[in-house]
């Protein structure tokens, strides 16, 4: 386990980053490819619900049930699954409204900015920037947590967050930008909202890590499937349908999923 600690907090920073990513694409491309971004966010989804299903509900239930055995194991995985969902809906449903991360902005936006200081727009993208950061907390635990007993699963973990990530770093540098016009400040905000993922991975080192056990770690891990299936719907598949034309978010989730089956054949 040690040999991946590094690893995994690396993993944990990358998926933190793409936030600020995003942010640099919406200051040096002109217009939104609306295509591509339903079809990336599908494949997100894809990866985080098949990764989910197939792979985290599955460690999860056989350290519960080598722990607990069968009857106490199976309950306690179904109990944790949606403790995770529970979780992560009740961070979206009280981060501020006018900060709702799932509000995502395009990059064309920001040509229309008069570059006037709006302190109304400016508290949007920084309340914007808060509520993408109490939802990266969670994320940061369970990429940290993945990567540590499976770095392959820590790895596609971190590419389906990372993905849906970016698109967030562009719903945070714009408001700041149209209210400010400065772009190192909506570079600045994006990036820190991103910094939350690493930080959750400290966190989960620093409390989690000693009393790591079968339990602890069946428990994480059911709780970020349930994490991680409940982002899949509420937020990856309604935004990708949102800039969806034909079936581009569907056929996007049917290859992150067809990827993510061959990848743990191969490598898992």
């Amino acid at each position: 386990m040690p040999e991946n600690l590094l690893l995994a907090f690396g993993l944990t920073l990358l998926a933190g980053l793409a936030t600020g990513i995003g942010s640099i694409l919406a200051f040096f491309t002109s217009t939104t490819n609306t295509k591509f971004l339903s079809w990336m966010l599908g494949f997100s989804a894809g990866v985080m619900i098949y990764v989910s299903m197939i792979e985290i509900f599955v460690k999860a239930k056989d350290s519960l049930v080598g722990y607990l055995g069968v009857q106490q194991g199976n309950w306690l995985t179904v109990a944790g699954f949606f403790g995770g969902i529970l979780l992560i809906a009740l961070i979206d449903k009280y981060v501020p409204e006018q900060g709702n991360p799932h509000e995502l902005k395009k990059v064309e936006d920001l040509s229309t900015t008069n570059k006037v200081a709006d302190p109304a727009l400016l508290k949007m993208g920084t309340f914007t920037a808060l509520a993408i950061a109490i939802h990266n907390f969670p994320e940061g635990i369970a990429t940290f947590t993945a990567a540590l007993q499976d770095p392959a699963l820590g790895i596609a973990i971190t590419v389906a967050i990372a993905i849906h990530n970016i698109p967030e770093g562009i719903a945070v540098s714009v408001p700041v930008y149209f209210a400010t016009g400065d772009k190192k400040k909506a570079f600045k905000l994006s990036f820190l909202s991103g910094l939350a993922e690493p930080v959750g991975a400290v966190v989960a080192f620093l409390i989690l890590m000693p009393f790591l056990n079968d339990l602890i770690f069946g428990l994480i891990f059911a709780a970020v499937a349930g994490i991680m299936v409940f982002i899949s719907l509420d937020e990856l598949l309604p935004a990708a349908k949102r800039y969806d034309e034909g079936h581009l978010s569907i056929y996007g989730l049917i290859t992150g999923m067809a990827i993510m089956a061959v990848s743990l054949l191969l490598f898992i």
